[in-house]
């Protein structure tokens, strides 16, 4: 399956295909001509992935060094940054050379960040084996990393030279980076697609939903695709893809990087706005039943204990959705369709009651 990114000044596509890893090669070749190839990966990541990749890599032609990082949303930080930043220009990479990011959405994030602002600007290429960053964070150019005041306070928009999806990997995933994927197929659904919603209402639990990986993951990349195209920096109709974020970052960030993954942050933080907004009279009565029914399925979860009002307005005040004294929340007027609401900074205290 492929989908291609359409954009004003650069297209790209998505290889969605079991298997496709094993095809890095000849993929990578069809894309760059021979040069010297960073790859920036974790410890966890480069021990299923990291010799293979390097190998088929060399036996395409390209020179390899590697680049690896501890897993976890603390290596997505300004010192990972110029630690790359170091490791690039002792091996000598210019702006003919590129950037291969292999692993999850934190290596996704920190190598796309480090690609757009490494001598202002190298080519890089997306290959996701999370089941998050596959659906997600891989696609759509949208690049960070975390600081103490927020995550994501920094970055850049840099769109890659293609992604390669390859379901077959996430056979080698926690049980808790597969549910942590499904929240964000789950928000997805929410957000933009009845019929996924439908077909997510069909499975059973997670395992369910892995054996039909494929097609759900080309229905979340052909919903980013769409949105991406309409609304590439992120000003208007993007805005829907952060429903739960809102809140979910601030969790995130108030309760300790890696203390709440962020596809757990993004569960709690749909089922609380959507509790407030009905509460609000601003979403329809039920809809906030269903999204914890259908969560619950998958072991996600739905309730957060500490749950520390004041630090999370603080993580709020600095969130990136915020435009000036204002901040905008994402609301579903029914399963399948949402809307953007803007809310002052200071009446969104009513949100993390």
């Amino acid at each position: 399956m492929r989908l291609t990114v359409n954009l004003t000044t650069h297209c790209y596509d998505l290889w969605i295909e079991k298997g496709a890893l094993s095809k890095l090669g000849v993929w990578i070749t069809s894309l760059w001509e021979r040069q010297k190839v960073a790859m920036i990966t974790d410890k966890t990541v480069d021990e299923h992935y990291g010799f293979e990749v390097r190998k088929q890599l060399c036996t395409a032609g390209f020179e390899v060094v590697k680049f690896v990082i501890s897993p976890g949303e603390i290596s997505k930080s300004l010192q990972s940054a110029e630690d790359a930043y170091y490791f690039l220009a002792k091996h000598g990479l210019t702006r003919k050379d590129g950037i291969l990011a292999l692993g999850g959405g934190v290596v996704g994030d920190l190598a796309g960040f480090v690609a757009s602002t490494y001598l202002r600007g190298i080519h890089f290429l997306q290959v996701p084996t999370t089941l998050l960053a596959q659906i997600d964070s891989s696609i759509g150019g949208k690049t960070a990393v975390n600081t103490r005041v927020a995550k994501n306070l920094v970055g850049s928009f840099a769109q890659p030279n293609g992604v390669l999806i390859d379901p077959d990997v996430l056979k080698t995933l926690e049980e808790k980076r597969v549910r942590e994927g499904i929240a964000e197929i789950v928000k997805y659904a929410a957000i933009a697609d009845v019929d996924l919603w439908k077909k997510l209402e069909s499975y059973e639990d997670e395992w369910d939903l892995l054996a039909h990986a494929e097609e759900v993951i080309y229905a979340c990349c052909e919903i980013k695709r769409q949105v991406v195209e309409e609304d590439e920096f992120d000003n208007g109709r993007r805005l829907i893809l952060n429903f739960g974020h809102t809140i979910g970052h601030a969790l995130e960030i108030s309760a300790g990087f890696d203390t709440i993954a962020h596809g757990e942050g993004v569960a709690l933080g749909m089922v609380q706005i959507s509790k407030i907004a009905e509460q609000k009279g601003l979403m329809k009565k039920g809809i906030t039943k269903s999204l914890i029914i259908m969560l619950k399925k998958f072991h996600l979860p739905v309730e957060f204990a500490p749950w520390e009002k004041e630090k999370l307005y603080q993580a709020l005040m600095h969130d990136k959705k915020a435009r000036g004294a204002k901040i905008n929340i994402v609301l579903l007027e029914q399963i399948g369709k949402a809307k953007i609401y803007s809310v002052s900074i200071e009446k969104v205290k009513g949100y993390i009651k």
